[in-house]
């Protein structure tokens, strides 16, 4: 089984006004988290991640996708970017893309994102690389027409002819899914309890109860999984690589009470060994969105509140139980 127990952290505020990227690793060592995702080869992160113990998830941002469709760039990317500082840095995954969806504005980059991932994977492995190194991508719920009940979970039947390709060489190759599970964005006020791991007992009855859900993350995890065994791909693990709760301006249920609960809770639910209830005893590998406050992020206001700590990296939840 690929994926290991426990959480990492999205950290993908560089510049002003964030520390140094050496105080960054530094604060992940002091908290106790040991995973770090990044979202594109930041060479003052990878120089300050050498020599630690953090495994890193690193990603190629979706407008470089279509340059790594030649081979030679793919290769000369994983020569810049892994083979330049392995093994001081302890790659663990490659996310080729994030959120990449046909429906929306990245769909401009749809047909980049598998012959990128060919790519890096054979580049990968021609640098001796592929049994530590996983090549994937980052999808997102998004792309799911259906997620309740979680066994009815498939995708949109527009993306089917870019998300099963994909599937099939996950399959091929024994590689996870990297996908992006929000249940602060799943409709949360209908029933606040469920999504924060508060419920007293199962609120989603599915498979005449055989699988009884109380908490929306597991059910939009299974709903994932679902998707995928009807592309072929059913044994396709599921790395969770982002899961956050915004702390302000997202309405009613973006509170600093109710962010801390959801990652509190977050991190004690995947620290188990009871994975979901369609997976049971599969650890989660889950990474929280995300280190900083970003102050100065663009989009809905609410995006500048999913840190878990401020810039002057002081904690907002208090220490949490990594």
């Amino acid at each position: 089984m690929l994926a290991s127990n426990g959480e990492g952290v999205c950290y993908g505020g560089y510049g002003p006004p964030f520390p140094s990227e050496r105080e960054v690793v530094s604060l992940f060592q002091s908290n106790g988290i040991t995973k770090m995702r990044i979202y594109d080869p930041h060479q003052p992160t990878l120089e300050a991640l050498r020599g630690t113990n953090i495994e890193l998830m690193i990603g190629v941002p979706n407008d470089g996708l279509q340059l790594l469709n030649d081979p030679n760039a793919a290769t000369k990317w994983v020569s810049d970017n892994i083979q330049r500082y392995w093994p001081d840095v302890r790659f663990r995954y490659i996310a080729v893309g994030n959120e990449v969806d046909p429906n929306k504005e990245s769909g401009q980059y749809a047909s980049f994102v598998l012959p990128a991932m060919q790519n890096v994977y054979n580049a990968i492995r021609t640098a001796g690389l592929g049994d530590q190194i996983k090549v994937s991508t980052a999808t997102y719920t998004g792309l799911l027409e259906s997620s309740s009940p979680p066994s009815n979970g498939m995708f949109h039947d527009n993306i089917r002819g870019f998300i099963e390709p994909i599937i099939g060489f996950l399959v091929q190759n024994n590689l996870p899914m990297l996908a992006n599970i929000y249940p602060y964005f799943g409709d949360p006020g209908s029933n606040l309890p469920y999504a924060l791991f508060n419920a007293p007992g199962p609120v989603v009855n599915d498979e005449n109860n055989r699988l009884q859900y109380s908490n929306l993350f597991d059910a939009m995890l299974d709903a994932h999984y679902a998707a995928q065994a009807r592309l072929g791909g059913p044994d396709v693990e599921i790395v969770v690589s982002e899961s956050g709760w915004a702390s302000a301006e997202g309405g009613p249920v973006a509170t600093m009470e109710n962010a801390g609960t959801y990652y509190r809770n977050l991190i004690s639910h995947v620290k188990g060994t009871n994975g979901t209830p369609l997976k049971p005893g599969r650890p989660i590998e889950t990474y929280l969105f995300e280190m900083f406050d970003e102050n100065q992020k663009g989009g809905s206001p609410e995006e500048k509140h999913f840190g878990l700590f401020s810039p002057d990296q002081q904690p907002k939840y208090g220490q949490l139980p990594f």
